[in-house]
């Protein structure tokens, strides 16, 4: 729904499970080859949805489809009830905050200043006013609060990874959408990006996750969509779609599918030969 306050418009909340965005028939093509072939993907509020997929399925085409930054040659794309177009960037900015997989900063800002760019959408207006409580708190989200005066040239790739989500998070956009968010981390840093996506899903958000670890999506996400030569082959819970013979075909290597012990999330282990046999 769209606030009628004056200025830009401001998205109002909406119910669990609204379709947030929604991908129609989404046919992508660089030159003569088809990436994407006939998507339809719907992001709801309140779960994390992680699009899994071998390297080259399109996957990071698709979720540039999502934030309306690629152009379909046929298909729809639509957020909050309207097309892209109907949006400009700023009320764009309030509805989606995307991160990227680098994310490259030419001046000398601090780790600080980084995090405080995801308020830029919302200046001079009401909600303003709670730009340092909202960065304050995803920053200590991202642990990254112990350099806030640092540049952020300065930083390690995982330290920048996890600034730039600060950044996305202090967004307080309906949809965060994250392309490989934990490639740069540790198991730590790794599980505590995943709890956060789910924290933020839990407050009526929707979260799309693009990431190449199966056991992260199987693990945190409500649904997944596993792609494949530019199609969603399959969509649903990763306890339905995490099976060893989809898995095993859409890879092209043998795995097994095991429940992990304590939570009973599907674990993917690769089929390999013992050391022995190794020669």
């Amino acid at each position: 729904m769209i606030s009628l306050l004056k200025g830009p418009r401001r998205p109002s909340p909406t119910a669990l499970g609204t379709h947030l965005i929604s991908v129609r028939d989404a046919v992508v093509e660089f030159g003569e080859r088809r990436v994407l072939d006939g998507i339809d993907l719907d992001i709801r509020t309140g779960e994390v949805l992680a699009i899994v997929g071998p390297n080259g399925a399109g996957k990071s085409t698709l979720l540039n489809v999502i934030t309306g930054d690629a152009e379909v040659v046929r298909g729809t794309v639509a957020v909050d009830g309207a097309a892209w177009h109907a949006w400009s960037g700023r009320e764009l900015a309030m509805r989606r905050a995307v991160l990227l997989q680098q994310v490259d900063v030419s001046f000398p800002f601090t780790a600080l200043e980084v995090a405080e760019m995801g308020r830029s959408p919302w200046a001079n207006l009401p909600e303003s006013e709670h730009d340092d409580r909202i960065v304050a708190g995803a920053m200590a989200r991202t642990e990254t609060r112990a350099f806030t005066a640092r540049r952020y040239s300065s930083l390690s790739g995982g330290e920048r990874a996890r600034v730039a989500l600060s950044r996305v998070l202090s967004q307080t956009a309906a949809a965060m959408l994250l392309d490989e968010p934990t490639a740069a981390l540790d198991i730590r840093h790794q599980e505590t990006v995943l709890r956060t996506a789910r924290e933020y899903a839990k407050t009526g958000c929707a979260v799309v996750v693009i990431i190449h670890d199966l056991d992260l999506a199987g693990a945190y996400a409500d649904r997944v969509a596993v792609l494949s030569d530019g199609r969603i082959v399959a969509d649903g819970p990763p306890e339905d779609v995490f099976t060893a013979g989809l898995l095993s075909h859409v890879y092209d290597y043998p795995v097994t599918v095991v429940p992990d012990p304590t939570t009973g999330a599907p674990v993917i282990v690769p089929v390999r030969s013992s050391k022995k046999e190794t020669p």
